[in-house]
């Protein structure tokens, strides 16, 4: 088994990131989502490193053993692809595949929108592109679903991170179970009136077997630090974001790119989702493929690392 070592890197952004890493080759930058860190990567790691490349996952900003600055403002679209294209070059790489999922996804799309120079390809995991809307997101999200949505739930100062913090054992397993295609009835992101986030997900009566406790022990470890604020900054920026981005609006993606997602996903299972999926070329001209891993939830590359890795590999050995 090809070792994960760890270490802290500078990104030439500024921020000092910690990463977990494998192999030799051919950089591949490894984003993850919300609420995980490097270690949702760890079957990929592994896996392109015996396929003869430098895989690198890091803990992105305000995550894990990374954190991240106090100020809320500090976690915009355009910090993160700093981070993220900072962060090639602190690893001595002019290029990099970039990979994301949920949250990483969207930063992978961007960091190929707004750095094509820097992106020798793009795989997209859960998420797909999403070309910039006119209007900002969070209103549109409030008049769609209302206050309930967890999106606008979490815009909320405080009460979200009391909640996720309060046992993160606890947040870990209802929230991976419960996006998870191993769930019943799938994840309904939408808080219910006088209650939290997690009142949407119900505690499992027994872990998938892509899911045990050692990991959930290993993601509460890993955020004993930083805590979910960082994490839910993120969210926070949603309309910081989208003003920013404004000189990107509606610009092509343009390197070579990949899509995979499950079909239990709650992000493809959302109304009209599957329509934009079948849509995504139009603003990825250069996309090689879609993915669909059946019986997959939203944890692509955990639920189903093999599949996840080999869709990577082949990908990128095609560039």
């Amino acid at each position: 088994m090809t070792d994960i070592t760890h270490r802290h890197v500078t990104s030439r952004s500024g921020l000092r990131m910690h990463v977990a890493e494998a192999g030799e080759g051919p950089l591949v930058l490894l984003l993850h989502g919300f609420p995980e860190c490097w270690y949702s990567w760890r079957h990929q790691l592994t896996a392109l490193a015996e396929a003869g490349f430098h895989a690198v996952a890091p803990d992105q900003r305000g995550y894990a053993r990374t954190g991240g600055p106090k100020e809320t403002d500090q976690y915009t679209m355009l910090h993160l692809v700093g981070d993220a294209v900072g962060l090639i070059d602190a690893l001595g790489a002019e290029t990099a595949v970039v990979a994301g999922h949920d949250w990483g996804a969207p930063v992978a799309w961007a960091t190929a929108q707004l750095r094509p120079d820097k992106v020798r390809g793009v795989i997209g995991l859960s998420v797909p592109h999403r070309p910039r809307a006119s209007r900002p997101p969070v209103a549109a999200m409030r008049h769609v679903v209302g206050e309930g949505y967890y999106m606008v739930y979490f815009q909320r100062p405080d009460v979200p991170e009391a909640e996720l913090d309060r046992d993160r054992a606890a947040t870990f397993r209802r929230l991976l179970f419960a996006a998870s295609g191993d769930a019943p009835d799938g994840l309904v992101p939408v808080v219910p009136d006088g209650g939290g986030f997690l009142d949407a997900c119900p505690e499992p009566g027994r872990l998938p077997g892509w899911l045990t406790a050692e990991d959930i022990a290993t993601y509460v470890a890993e955020y004993e630090e930083s805590g979910f604020t960082g994490p839910l900054n993120w969210y926070r920026n949603l309309d910081r974001s989208w003003e920013l981005t404004a000189a990107w609006h509606r610009a092509p993606i343009t390197p070579p790119a990949l899509y995979v997602a499950g079909d239990r996903d709650m992000v493809t299972m959302a109304p009209g989702a599957r329509e934009a999926i079948d849509r995504l070329g139009d603003a990825v001209p250069d996309l090689r493929g879609t993915v669909w891993l059946p019986g997959a939830g939203h944890w692509t590359q955990q639920e189903r690392p093999a599949e996840t890795s080999a869709a990577m590999i082949d990908f990128i050995r095609g560039l």
